[in-house]
């Protein structure tokens, strides 16, 4: 075998290696810099993809909650690969809602390895919240 052989499968289990690697940081907050979608039928497979989500749940209707959205959206910027943000539209999505008994919005429900640690109920500023989301890195 020539040396352009070996090197050619070295260079294969490289790629390999390093595609399921990506592969596995897939579903990471590493990647995700701004809310992703979350319904009533991906909500119980989103919280358990990453280790910590906050779900803000909000109406189109809801002035607050459209005063918490970009606040939301930077946050997602600024603890990119900390946290990951979902949205879950409570018109659309009533039984998640009922669920987690989400009777005042905005609601921001905080799950760590799956589990609810915490519900924050209203608006506020970052300087606020952020406190009390990173207090759970």
């Amino acid at each position: 075998m020539s040396d352009d052989s070996n090197d050619d499968k070295d260079l294969e289990k490289i790629r390999e290696k390093k595609m399921n690697e990506m592969m596995d940081k897939e579903g990471d907050s590493a990647v995700i810099d701004a809310p992703i979608k979350v319904t009533d039928s991906t909500f119980e497979n989103t919280i358990k993809e990453h280790s910590l989500i906050v779900i803000d749940c909000w109406a189109e209707w809801c002035g607050p909650c459209r005063m918490l959205g970009p606040i939301i959206d930077t946050l997602a910027k600024d603890l990119t690969g900390k946290i990951v943000f979902g949205k879950l539209n409570v018109d659309e999505n009533q039984r998640t809602a009922m669920q987690y008994k989400i009777m005042s919005i905005p609601a921001l429900l905080v799950f760590k390895e799956g589990n609810l640690v915490d519900t924050i109920v209203g608006a506020m500023p970052k300087e606020a919240l952020e406190p009390k989301l990173t207090k759970y890195l």
